[in-house]
């Protein structure tokens, strides 16, 4: 994906109350070899680009100056408290020779085919959202799928339930080795029906 930035040399706040008020967000790009560069990116442009998940885990093109193309990966967005505005972003200068870390969004299908749902009607929940991998950037993965077609009542989907791309490391913190990533729970009282014994008829 492709975006463009301009290069700026005013900094502080007062500088970038301007920039928003023309319709321009102020941003950073770092990492690599060169010093950190201030930015400047076109607010309709990068807020419609903000609204899609691939631009989330995905490398990307900046075209700066309409010259140079560099390959970023997006860190951070910081968004105003309740206008649909963006205030700054933070873009991190990728090297195709060294691994990065970030996260990847749960790509969850084949829920309404499982057992716990078709026979059981149960309620399977999304525990996460995404994952945090370490690869190369060529490896990088938009998303990652997880196949729920199998999945039981009452059972729950670990993280070791699935299989990580080529060239894909999952990545786990707090002390949590094989986090969950979906749960299967069953509707309160559909136990209970199942197991009512038949009701005996009068006399």
């Amino acid at each position: 994906m492709k975006f463009n930035a301009t290069s700026r040399s005013d900094k502080g706040t007062s500088a970038s109350r301007r920039l928003r008020h023309a319709g321009r967000v102020p941003a950073i790009v770092y990492g690599g070899t060169a010093e950190p560069a201030s930015i400047e990116l076109d607010h309709n442009e990068i807020y419609h680009a903000l609204r899609k998940e691939s631009f989330h885990a995905s490398i990307l093109s900046m075209e700066l100056d309409g010259k140079s193309s560099q390959q970023v990966l997006l860190r951070s967005v910081q968004w105003h408290p309740y206008k649909q505005q963006v205030l700054h972003v933070d873009f991190q200068r990728v090297d195709a020779s060294q691994t990065l870390s970030t996260k990847v969004p749960l790509h969850f299908l084949n829920a309404d085919k499982s057992p716990a749902v078709k026979l059981s009607s149960a309620i399977i929940s999304h525990i996460m959202t995404d994952v945090e991998v370490v690869c190369l950037p060529a490896n990088l993965p938009p998303f990652i799928e997880v196949d729920l077609g199998n999945m039981l009542a009452g059972t729950t989907l670990h993280l070791s339930n699935i299989t990580a791309p080529k060239g894909v490391v999952f990545v786990t913190h707090g002390g949590e080795a094989d986090p969950v990533l979906a749960a299967a729970h069953v509707k309160a009282g559909a136990a209970t029906d199942e197991a009512a014994p038949a009701a005996t008829p009068e006399a």
